[in-house]
């Protein structure tokens, strides 16, 4: 049913008397979230990181009669610098084989055969498409929005973006304090864009500053407000928990008509259906969550119907296989960013394949491709988005695995952009770490003394796990958090960052000295009440780049992505 609401929105939808003939009739507010579909999942706008090919991997994890029913968001461009440079554009936004023509005319547009359309917003498989831009001048927010219009469901305004690059440009979440600005882009492009424009904002300091906020966005004619739960301060170290109780206030105080999406605090699967009830929002949003498990929308597979790509455990816990994920990755990039026929690949490894898994003996190095894979037009000059993401992504994903097989994290650290034979062989050192991992733990499972232990063996686990207890309920403590979310590394999982009182007591961030009073001033109040602070850090052992260490003149230099830069 969401593929045929979903097909219909992208006919060109004639109103008599109300839409000249060629153009999509607009719609507004829930009608057009319900013309998409009433997606109940959306992949989160992020700086160069939701490109296309991020895009097709979260989706190819949902059956395929239901990947039309994750909402994404393309990357967060900058509006005046879209408008103004050709190469910027073509750079970032990719929906025609050539150059997207400026001015654009949407009739000529509408008039291509499928031939033309190439990768961004094309109607067989990136659909529902939100384009999202950063923005602090009306005529540019249009103008930008103009060249995109024809290729996406709707434009969003970036509100959110709480980078030190978003105070410098004025824009993203530094606009909180100009409205009046911000009802102005929003209603010009309301009155003045073929498609709808929705906003993605934070909450303020109160609930009722945030509802007033709100319902600015929807009177300037916001169809959809996207809201983070978490405030402009709370970044970094900073982050916290986002709060949801502000989303469920905003429910409680708007018209019922409202389409609310809420955003933050998503770190796995469960969480999305505990979002939705919690907050009463019309759809939940994943950003960092889905970075390091593109996989977070898609529901598991039966008991017993794993197949090569899922692995469970015998405690019951499982997820999908980071070799299988990277595998697909690769394919996508080959297919849609170089296209190019996908390698031809063995079948992924499973401890069955073997005759005696416990006493079989690892392989010796493997050799990397020996083919060279073309690259696309990205040689011309044209920055190919897909391509220039690879390696962030990869860290991403690959962060529990690198912590354990450096090799795989050195070798990644020495890809450059375009080199798809160097990401060719790190993928064959991932499927050969998994494949030993997946051997030693079977082997521990025969040697343990019933065969079958509650948890994954030693070497699958981290000693923060072991030593956290497992709670239901909030993420209020890291090592409990780890604990619930935790898996073998060759599974994909999130990322838990401290909380800030974590941070505070490891070093990792420092506080005024108005804020060490406030704090020393809790801790008395707290050991008074006789209770003891939760969440203790303990140290992370994951040997990357860390500018405290002392450095190796002689080693090599690798530049590693940094976390927690995620916005939009």
């Amino acid at each position: 049913m969401a593929s045929e609401v979903h097909g219909k929105a992208h006919e060109d939808v004639r109103d008599e008397g109300a839409a000249p003939a060629g153009k999509r009739r607009k719609l507004h507010g829930r009608a057009f979230y319900e013309s998409i579909g009433s997606p109940k999942v959306v992949l989160a706008p992020m700086v160069e990181q939701s490109e296309f090919a991020w895009r097709m991997l979260s989706r190819s994890f949902l059956p395929p009669s239901a990947q039309d029913s994750l909402l994404a968001y393309s990357p967060m461009f900058h509006s005046r610098m879209f408008h103004e440079e050709p190469r910027y554009r073509d750079s970032h936004f990719q929906p025609l084989k050539g150059s997207l023509p400026s001015p654009i005319d949407p009739y000529h547009i509408s008039q291509l055969p499928d031939s033309e359309r190439h990768l961004d917003g094309n109607p067989k498989f990136d659909r529902p498409l939100t384009v999202q831009f950063c923005s602090n001048d009306p005529d540019d927010f249009l103008n930008a929005a103009k060249h995109v219009a024809p290729f996406c469901d709707a434009v969003d305004l970036n509100l959110g973006c709480p980078q030190g690059i978003a105070r410098r440009g004025n824009y993203g979440a530094f606009l909180q304090e100009k409205q009046p600005l911000i009802g102005r882009m929003v209603r010009k492009l309301h009155e003045e864009l073929d498609v709808p424009v929705t906003a993605k904002m934070r909450v303020l300091e109160t609930k009722e500053k945030t509802l007033e906020y709100a319902k600015v966005l929807l009177d300037a004619g916001a169809s959809i407000i996207t809201v983070h739960g978490r405030r402009r301060e709370q970044k970094g170290h900073n982050t916290g928990l986002a709060d949801w109780s502000f989303l469920r206030y905003l429910r409680e105080n708007l018209p019922k008509e409202t389409v609310i999406f809420a955003n933050g605090n998503i770190l796995q699967h469960e969480d999305i259906a505990k979002c939705l009830e919690e907050t009463g929002a019309d759809a939940v949003m994943s950003a960092e969550g889905n970075l390091h498990d593109p996989t977070i929308f898609a529901e598991p597979p039966p008991i017993g119907e794993e197949g090569r790509e899922y692995w469970r455990g015998r405690d019951g816990k499982g997820g999908y296989r980071v070799d299988a994920v990277m595998r697909r990755y690769m394919d996508i990039i080959h297919k849609y960013a170089l296209g190019n026929a996908p390698p031809e690949r063995k079948p992924l490894f499973l401890p069955s394949d073997l005759p005696d898994t416990v006493d079989s003996e690892s392989e010796g190095e493997l050799e990397p491709p020996r083919k060279k894979m073309k690259q696309s037009k990205a040689d011309k000059g044209i920055k190919n988005p897909n391509l220039t993401a690879m390696q962030a992504h990869l860290f991403h994903l690959l962060r529990p695995l690198v912590s354990q097989h450096h090799n795989v994290r050195d070798g990644l650290a020495r890809c450059r952009v375009g080199d798809i034979e160097a990401f060719e062989r790190v993928l064959t050192l991932v499927e050969k770490a998994v494949k030993q991992g997946l051997i030693d733990y079977e082997k521990e499972l025969a040697e343990s003394t019933n065969g079958a232990p509650a948890s994954p063996p030693a070497s699958a686990q981290s000693e923060d796990a072991t030593k956290a207890k497992e709670t239901p309920g909030p993420y209020t403590s890291s090592l409990a958090t780890v604990a619930q979310c935790k898996r073998p590394w060759w599974v994909c999982q999130p990322y838990v960052r401290p909380l800030p009182k974590e941070a505070i007591e490891k070093g990792a961030m420092q506080l005024s000295k108005k804020q060490l009073k406030r704090l020393e001033q809790e801790k008395e109040e707290t050991k008074a009440a006789g209770l003891e602070p939760g969440g203790r850090i303990e140290k992370e052992n994951i040997p990357m780049a860390n500018e405290n260490e002392e450095k190796d003149e002689n080693a090599e230099q690798v530049e590693i992505p940094r976390e927690g830069v995620v916005c939009g």
